[in-house]
């Protein structure tokens, strides 16, 4: 289901944003999300992230404040052209590696030619992806959830890698670019967001 990311301190007005535009909504705390349901039909799911259950009060305030980063958290990002990856101690950035390999793009060509472009470009690819899991299995050694983006294929790769075999894997998915510093900053802000899913009436 289609998502938006809400950073914590933005959630209180995010929630009186929607009921001015949706009416009187009622909020309620039910497996470990707060959701709502205002008076035109319109209705919202949120979850903390990192996987978090929610427990407290019927409140957004309160839920805003809920949304906190664990002690040790990774972020895992990869595209054929690059990675990114990070941990953090709560909102503290103390470990990363960015990366970029160049993986060729396709080719017209056709016959043996192409046969032997594809051949060197999954050779370039998987090159690049023993490249992230060898700094993943390093910078994210002993870190709690991480949330992963990029490439679905790409990150499915490395983390074949049995090295990071025990690492737990948590929304959000984030649909990045090629990792570059300023993407995976804008990644570990992310990560921290209220995921909130969205069904607007009519």
């Amino acid at each position: 289901m289609p998502h938006v990311l809400v950073p914590a301190a933005r959630w209180p007005r995010w929630v009186d944003n929607f009921t001015t535009g949706h009416g009187d909504t009622d909020l309620q705390v039910r497996d470990g999300d707060l959701s709502g349901r205002a008076a035109d039909g319109s209705h919202f799911t949120a979850h903390l992230p990192f996987a978090t259950a929610y427990a407290g009060p019927v409140d957004a305030t309160a839920f805003a404040e809920a949304a906190v980063p664990p002690g040790e958290w990774g972020v895992l990002l990869v595209r054929k052209g690059g990675f990114a990856v990070a941990r953090l101690r709560g909102t503290g950035l103390v470990g990363h590696k960015i990366g970029q390999r160049h993986v060729q793009g396709r080719t017209k060509a056709g016959g043996q030619s192409q046969q032997r472009f594809a051949r060197r470009r999954d050779n370039q690819a998987r090159q690049a992806y023993e490249a992230a899991a060898e700094h993943a299995a390093r910078i994210l050694a002993g870190v709690g959830p991480v949330v992963t983006g990029g490439d679905h294929g790409a990150v499915e790769a490395v983390l074949t890698d049995p090295r990071l075999a025990r690492l737990t894997v948590v929304e959000p998915w984030l649909a990045v670019p090629d990792p570059r510093r300023a993407v995976l900053d804008q990644a570990v802000l992310d990560a921290q967001a209220i995921r909130v899913e969205v069904i607007n009436a009519g």
